[in-house]
Order: C-alpha cells, then structure tokens, then sequence
C-alpha cells in the first residue's frame, strides 16, 4: 500500500482538494447531506471570516499517489485559551478514508503545528468552535443530521480512539413528535404562567419589521446567557453582525420568542428548519437558484430545531426557558407542515436542560463526542 503525504493545503489546488473531499467519501451514503458550499468556505478559512480574524489556522490535505484520501483542520482559539488560561488547540472538519495510517497522520500533523504555536493540548472536532458545528457522531447513524449538525460513519469513532484521544464532553440530541410537543406544552404550562407572573414578562415572536435587530438580541443574549457553560467562548461583535446578516434569511418569527421586563430583553429561543433535505437536492449550491428553492420550501419542511432557549444569569433557574418554549411551540406546531421537532445540542454536563426534556418525554436520538489530547514529545510523533 502507497504511503500517507500530509500537506499544508495553502494553494488553489490544495484548497479546492480540502472542500471538495466529502463529496466523493460520501457519494454512497444516502444520509450524508452537504455543507453549504460557500458557507464552508468561510468556517475553514478559505475566504475572509471574522472567526479567523484572530485564530491562526492550517489546513492538512492527506494525500496517496496524489489522491486526496484525508483532511483535518487545526486551530488556535486566543478567546478560549485567554478565559480559561490554557494552552489549548483545536481541530476540525476530519474527514478520512477507514484507514488509521491517514488518520493518525492527519492528528500527527495537526499535533506538530499546535506545538510549534506554543499548545499543550488540543480538543476536537470543534468546526471551528463550540458557535459552530462540533462533535463527532458516535451514536444515531439511522438518519440523516438535522440542519448545521454534523454526520459521519460510524467508524470515525474509531479512528480517533486509535490514536489516543479521550472522551472529555458529549453533546445530545432530543427527538419530539408534535403530538408529544403538544403534551409537553401542557405539562410545563403552569411553571410557565407562575415565571411570567412573577416578573410580569412580556412574551413576543421577531418582529419582521426590526428582524435583523432582533437577531442581534437574541445572539447577544446567548453570549451573555452561555457564560457558565462548559467550554463557551463569546461571540466577537464581527462574529454576531455575519451571523445576523446569515440568519436573517432563514429564519421565521413562529420560530422564535423572546422575553422582555420591562422593555428589557432577558431571555430568547430560537427554532431553525430543518431545511437539509433541500440542501441535499441542491447539492449545497445556494447560487443561482439554490437559495430561491431554500426559501420557497420552508412551509413544506417537516421538521424543527430548537436550537437554544437562552435566560440571562439573573433571571436563570425561574422556568423562564420553559415560558419561552410555551409561546414558541404554539406557533411551531401550526406552521406549514412541521410533525417532528429536534432538540440540540444539549450538553452531557447540563443535567437541568436534559432533566427538562427527558421529563417530558423527549427521546434522545444522537450523541456527538468532544475529544481531547495532550500534546506531548512522546505522543505527537
């Protein structure tokens, strides 16, 4: 067998090689779903970012008799390591033929880079940041992922533990039908009207008129809202105006709700469509007429993702998040043709939102692993 190359995909050619690799190791898979063409573009780096603005990158083609067989993503994230003063760097977007010689090559690579920028770990696959897409699928390869999460085969997992990297968190997956949205809704119903009693809250959808605002709101109340949650790093403000500006389009006000005292917003949730089985029929090619059939289909989807219901610090652990879910689901429930809902992610680590959901009655589905690794002489190689 040939050996394994790994090279620094810094050229056109390289770069067109990186981006397009998926699409051949998934051309038999009828569950995998492609990324956004020119969004991925942007979260590996390859066109202007402003996630990249500050985090130095390099990307690693695996490469047999010229062939492109692997690639992998390493990172260095100044937020993260500056507000938990570590050392730590990431990787992302792997993906591999079943070959543990590419693989290991690949994390030997990513490994040596990180060293010589100064880190003495690293965590994946974070794609580029826990903001984004993250995890490796480990559990729940029967369908294909909901809108922005990720896929891969089952034999990843084994991959990553060859080479030595360990558990440190696992992501979950909750899977609701409406008939049990609906039930849901009544069981929380009175938790619900006692928050909003309480602090008088005043519930409201986006608002289309100011909706680009209102997204602004509801990113900026989830950077305040994450701030003791595992391995969180805030958005930066250039990261919150391209999100916005990428929202925008795809999002609908049944699908969101925000909270206010006072004039004041104190909380927000938000649900995405599930809008992957277009992406799959235009081969995540948004342009020319991609992104018209992506608008035009949203009251034919069948299926939701609750992405977050976020509460500032001071208004947490009230059934705020639950109040917020009770005006969203209404509207969910009735929008276009919409039978399931997707709850995710939800961390291993955040027993009071898995107590929610498995208390009433949501299946976990999907699990998705975060790995790290310690960046040491004698295992990088």
């Amino acid at each position: 067998m040939a050996g394994t190359e790994v090279v620094v995909a810094d050229t056109r050619r390289l770069g067109k090689a990186f981006l397009e690799l998926p699409w051949r190791l998934y051309q038999d898979d009828p569950n995998w779903v492609p990324p956004l063409r020119g969004r991925q573009k942007e979260v590996t780096g390859y066109v202007k970012d402003p996630f990249f603005a500050v985090s130095p990158r390099k990307p690693f083609v695996a490469l047999r008799d010229g062939k492109p067989v692997g690639r992998l993503l390493a990172l260095v994230n100044p937020v993260h390591n500056e507000r938990y003063k570590e050392k730590r760097g990431f990787v992302g977007f792997f993906e591999s033929e079943n070959d543990p010689e590419i693989s290991n090559a690949l994390f030997s690579a990513a490994g040596q880079w990180l060293r010589e920028q100064g880190m003495d770990a690293m965590r994946g696959p974070c794609n580029p940041s826990l903001n984004y897409e993250i995890g490796l699928l480990v559990e729940g390869f029967d369908e294909p992922p909901t809108f922005l999460m990720t896929y891969n085969p089952p034999w990843y997992e084994t991959l990553w533990d060859q080479f030595g990297w360990k558990k440190t968190q696992d992501l979950y997956a909750y899977y609701g039908h409406v008939d049990m949205l609906g039930s849901l809704n009544k069981k929380l119903e009175f938790v619900a009207t006692e928050s909003i009693r309480r602090f008088n809250i005043k519930l409201r959808r986006m608002e289309p008129r100011r909706f680009e605002q209102d997204v602004r709101t509801f990113l900026n109340l989830y950077n305040v809202s994450l701030q003791g949650t595992w391995g969180f790093t805030p958005m930066s403000e250039a990261e919150v105006a391209a999100s916005a500006k990428g929202l925008k389009r795809l999002l609908v006000p049944e699908m969101t709700s925000i909270a206010e005292v006072d004039g004041k917003p104190i909380g927000a949730a938000l649900g995405i469509l599930d809008f992957n089985p277009v992406i799959k029929q235009i081969d995540g090619r948004l342009f020319p007429f991609g992104f018209i059939r992506l608008l035009n289909s949203k009251r034919k989807l069948k299926r939701v993702r609750i992405v977050s219901a976020n509460v500032t610090p001071e208004y947490q652990r009230w059934g705020i998040g639950i109040a917020l879910m009770a005006r969203l689901l209404p509207d969910v429930l009735s929008f276009g043709s919409i039978e399931e809902g997707e709850f995710s992610w939800v961390l291993e680590s955040n027993r009071q939102s898995r107590g929610a959901l498995e208390g009433g009655g949501a299946k976990r589905t999907k699990t998705y692993r975060l790995y790290d690794y310690d960046l040491t002489p004698a295992t990088t190689g």
